[in-house]
């Protein structure tokens, strides 16, 4: 069977969860993160896709692992999954799972934890792409604090490219977060864009929570005058600033080069 109508219950359960309306469910929008869920063990209630789609066979290949694995896979029109993919141009595949429960202590699990604490980044395509770098450089977890956009929510996934879904993440308030990366004896390190030290002459090699300000304001002036240590990235005149999410990369980077060295 086929779902034609885009006034069918399922496809109002996918639109709630592309809105971020549905707290505890997460849309995964394309093969590369419904495949990625399935290798992180994340639970996923349906998946939809069109009959064209099926005939590809690396589509048709996911689609029997997630029935191999109890997961209802629903046939729906072009129209439908049109209606159910929140990209421009639907995606093969679109499934619905619960986002994983909060991982923030496990981050601190490590002999020397390195910890991005993201505040206020309001933009979910930078917080996906924080999420992806620290995966990639090694970071031990990522918080997206204060107003930050959710990084379960569909953008930030996207983002992410999957490593939202293993990665260590935690959220809440910012001092909060500061005060559990103190308790557990992490120098709280502020990214400033002027009159910090300068990144490479910084010791990134011991406990560390790096803080990353939102796009244009920043990091809170007392956040700031609250961290232990100030960090300036270098730039030639007149460029002021970077992008949150290439300024968290610069940093991650230098931070794994020292600790490999």
């Amino acid at each position: 069977m086929t779902i034609t109508s885009r006034h069918n219950p399922l496809v109002a359960r996918f639109r709630d969860a592309a809105r971020g309306d549905a707290d505890a469910v997460m849309l995964l929008d394309g093969a590369h993160l419904v495949a990625d869920a399935l290798a992180a063990n994340v639970a996923i209630h349906v998946a939809v896709v069109t009959a064209a789609a099926q005939e590809i066979p690396a589509i048709h290949e996911l689609a029997d692992r997630l029935s191999q694995r109890g997961v209802d896979v629903v046939v729906v029109s072009p129209p439908v999954m049109d209606a159910i993919s929140p990209v421009r141009s639907a995606s093969a595949i679109v499934a619905l799972a619960d986002r994983p429960r909060d991982r923030g202590a496990e981050m601190y699990d490590a002999p020397s934890p390195l910890v991005v604490i993201a505040v206020d980044i309001q933009d979910p395509g930078n917080v996906g792409a924080i999420v992806r770098v620290a995966e990639a450089a090694g970071a031990s977890g990522v918080v997206a604090a204060g107003a930050s956009a959710n990084p379960f929510g569909w953008k930030a996934l996207r983002g992410s490219m999957g490593s939202s879904l293993r990665l260590p993440l935690g959220g809440g308030d910012p001092a909060a977060a500061i005060a559990t990366a103190r308790r557990h004896r992490c120098r709280i390190v502020a990214t400033v864009p002027r009159a910090g030290r300068t990144l490479f002459d910084f010791d990134l090699t011991g406990r560390a929570a790096l803080l990353v300000g939102g796009e244009g304001a920043g990091l809170p002036a007392a956040l700031i005058d609250s961290a232990d240590e100030r960090i300036t990235i270098p730039m030639q005149p007149p460029v002021e600033s970077l992008n949150a999410a290439v300024a968290a990369t610069v940093l991650l980077y230098e931070a794994r080069r020292q600790r490999t060295c």
